[in-house]
């Protein structure tokens, strides 16, 4: 489905971390002339910047729902992540290393779609939309284009009947970099400091974590300046 045709009529709900990527999507859909209704989850996680951080997204943009809902029950069920379990440390570096998989929280993508899913049936929307891309590392096979393929079929399976008509799963970065995003976002004039990708949640992003990392690379590839506080080394 093509994001950037608009109507005043169409309706999705969006998975808003309170990330940059996820903040990107959401402008870009609201630009389209989507009516959003944006959810963030907690589910356990070791902190809640980001959470505060989807607030100021949604807050920005004008007619958006904005719900956080609370998965803090599950937390138990997903130990073994460094974003949920406090006996896990957070590991240093980028991305690309095989210490990140312990970032990754067991099935967290399929958990919210669902969710997700579940809300756009009860309020007839047309669509779901998250900002996985499947230029990610490996370590997150949850943003592949076969998993989006899967997951809507699955969908549609399971939901015959009661799903809106025109419904779809829109991924519109599959194929994108971040740096693409960044690109993107500064054309949708997004503002990227009301944005936060750290996993160690202090004060300010600490530039060590994965999430840092890819983010200051980003910028950087996308010659656009970064205007994220960090940590001084």
């Amino acid at each position: 489905m093509d994001t950037k045709s608009s109507s005043s009529q169409r309706r999705a709900v969006v998975l808003l971390s309170g990330g940059l990527d996820s903040a990107v999507l959401a402008y870009r859909l609201s630009a389209a002339g989507w009516r959003l209704t944006t959810l963030t989850f907690n589910y356990g996680q070791t902190h809640r910047r980001e959470i505060q951080y989807a607030w100021r997204t949604a807050a920005a943009l004008s007619g958006v729902t904005h719900r956080v809902v609370n998965l803090g029950d599950i937390t138990d069920l997903l130990a073994g992540s460094a974003l949920t379990d406090s006996a896990v440390a957070i590991p240093d570096g980028h991305y690309t290393d095989t210490s990140m998989r312990a970032t990754v929280v067991p099935n967290r993508t399929a958990i919210m779609l669902g969710i997700a899913t579940a809300h756009a049936i009860a309020t007839h929307a047309q669509a779901v939309a998250f900002g996985g891309r499947a230029a990610d590392p490996t370590i997150h096979p949850d943003h592949r284009p076969e998993f989006v393929t899967a997951y809507e079929r699955a969908t549609r399976a399971g939901n015959d009947g009661y799903l809106h008509p025109d419904f779809r799963l829109l991924t519109p970065f599959t194929d994108s970099t971040k740096a693409d995003i960044v690109a993107e976002g500064v054309t949708l004039r997004v503002p990227f400091a009301d944005t936060w990708s750290c996993y160690k949640g202090r004060a300010w992003h600490c530039a060590a974590c994965g999430a840092c990392v890819a983010r200051r690379e980003a910028f950087f590839v996308a010659g656009v300046p970064d205007p994220t506080e960090y940590e001084q080394p």
